[in-house]
C-alpha cells in the first residue's frame, strides 16, 4: 500500500509548526483556525495532553482508521506477534487500537482476551507511535449478569447504593490496568476511555430501559471524577458516546457535561450500512460538528460496520463518500471498526476477502491514515 509520503510529511510540518500542548486549560480558539482545545481534566498528563492536542491539530484533514482487538485475533489467527487482519490485506496496521474492559478482574476480557496480553500488545501499539482506546462491556453487578441485563444497575452502584463497593472494586482494577501501561522511560501511556456507550438504546444496563439521564449524567461524572481524583489517572481521554440519533436534543439528553467529557462520538451500525442509508450518518455528523465545535471537543466514528461486508465495495463506495462529503463529515477523528471474532462475524477485511483491494484504495486515500503515516502523536 502506498504510504501517501508526500501527505505524511505535510502533516508533519503542519503538527510540527504548531504548538501542541498548552499549560493552562480552557484556551480559545476552534479546530478551525488552529488553535488549542484542551482536555477536560485540569490536571493532564503531558502525553496525554500531546495526543489530544495533535488529534486536535489533524482534524478535518485525516481520519485515523481503528479496529477493534486487532491484535488480538483475525479470521484464521490468533494472538501473533504484531499481527493484524488489516495489515495483511494493506500492508500497514491501524493507527488506533480498540481494546475493551468487560470481565475485567478475570483472566480474560469479554470477548477471550487475556489481560496480560491486552496489556502487552497496548504497550507494544504505544512503542510503535499508535493510540489505544478501551470500551467498557461492564457487568450488571446488581444481577451478576451481562451489560445486556437490563434491569437496573446504576442507582446499586451509586454512592449509598448496594453494589458500590464491588463498583468500586472493578474501578480500582480499571485503574491498576490503566497504571501498568508504561512507554519504555517510564511514562503513563494515554488511554482514550469510552464508558458507558450507546446510552440512548434500550440494550445495555445504562441504557433508556433501565436508567434514567440523570442517573446516567450521575455515574458517568462519578466515574471519571473517582478514576480522576481517587486514582490520580490524568492520562485518559474521556469519550461520550451514543448509538444514533435523530436530533441534537436527543444526543445531549444524557451528556455529563464539558468538565467529564473530552470527545463526543456514536456508534453507527445503521446509516453505513448502504449507500442509501448515509444521509443519516451524514446528519450525524454534521450535527456533531456543530456541537462539538461549541462544547470544543473532538468528534468520532466511536463504532461502525457491516457484518462479514458483504458489498466487496462497501468501503470507497459507502464509508469513504460518506467522510468526504463536506468540512463538518471530515471531521471525525477516527474511525473504529468492529471486531473480527470469526468467520460469521468480522468487520474488517481480512486477506483473501472480497473487500480486499478496495480497502486498499480506500486505505490509500488522502483522508484515511494508518500506524505508519502517523506523525509522532505524543510530542
Amino acid at each position: 500500500m502506498s504510504l501517501k509520503s508526500s501527505a505524511f510529511f505535510c502533516a508533519l510540518l503542519f503538527l510540527c509548526s504548531c504548538n501542541t500542548s498548552k499549560d493552562t486549560p480552557g484556551n480559545s480558539g476552534s479546530q478551525s483556525d488552529d488553535q488549542e482545545y484542551s482536555l477536560s481534566d485540569p490536571r493532564p498528563d503531558t502525553l496525554a495532553r500531546a495526543l489530544f492536542s495533535n488529534l486536535n491539530k489533524l482534524s478535518g484533514h485525516h481520519v485515523l482508521v481503528a479496529h477493534q482487538d486487532a491484535l488480538a485475533y483475525g479470521i484464521g489467527w490468533k494472538g501473533e506477534d504484531f499481527r493484524t487482519d488489516i495489515n495483511d490485506v494493506s500492508g500497514d496496521h491501524p493507527a488506533i487500537f480498540g481494546w475493551d474492559l468487560g470481565h475485567i478482574g478475570d483472566a480474560e476480557n469479554i470477548d477471550g482476551v487475556p489481560f496480560d496480553d491486552m496489556k502487552r500488545w497496548a504497550v507494544a501499539v504505544h512503542d510503535r507511535g499508535g493510540i489505544n482506546t478501551y470500551s467498557w462491556h461492564m457487568r450488571n453487578y446488581a444481577m451478576g449478569g451481562s451489560s445486556w441485563d437490563t434491569d437496573s444497575c446504576v442507582e446499586a452502584c451509586l454512592p449509598g447504593g448496594a453494589m458500590h463497593g464491588a463498583y468500586l472494586a472493578k474501578l480500582d482494577l480499571a485503574a491498576q490496568f490503566f497504571s501498568s501501561l508504561k512507554s519504555a522511560d517510564g511514562a503513563l501511556i494515554p488511554v482514550i476511555f469510552r464508558p458507558f456507550h450507546e446510552m440512548n438504546g434500550g440494550w445495555f444496563w445504562w441504557g433508556t430501559s433501565s436508567c434514567s439521564p440523570e442517573k446516567y449524567r450521575e455515574i458517568f461524572r462519578f466515574t471519571v471524577d473517582y478514576l480522576r481524583k481517587e486514582k490520580q489517572m490524568h492520562q485518559l481521554i474521556i469519550v461520550y458516546s451514543t448509538d444514533n440519533f435523530v436530533s441534537a436534543d436527543e444526543y445531549m439528553t444524557f451528556y455529563p457535561g464539558d468538565a467529564w467529557v473530552d470527545v463526543m462520538g456514536f456508534d453507527d451500525y445503521h446509516g453505513l450500512k448502504a449507500m442509501e442509508e448515509t444521509p443519516k450518518t451524514i446528519f450525524m455528523l454534521e450535527t456533531l460538528d456543530s456541537l462539538s465545535t461549541a462544547h470544543r471537543k473532538l468528534m468520532t466514528i466511536s463504532e461502525t460496520g457491516v457484518e462479514t461486508i458483504p458489498d466487496a465495495a462497501w468501503f470507497t463506495g459507502v464509508v469513504l463518500p460518506t467522510l468526504k462529503t463536506n468540512n463538518s463529515t471530515r471531521k471525525a477523528s477516527w474511525i473504529l471498526f468492529w471486531r473480527n471474532g470469526r468467520p460469521d462475524h468480522f468487520y474488517a477485511p481480512y486477506a483473501g476477502h472480497a473487500s480486499g483491494p478496495d480497502f486498499i484504495k480506500f486505505m490509500n486515500d488522502s483522508l484515511m491514515w494508518s500506524l505508519s503515516e502517523l506523525p509522532d502523536m505524543f510530542k
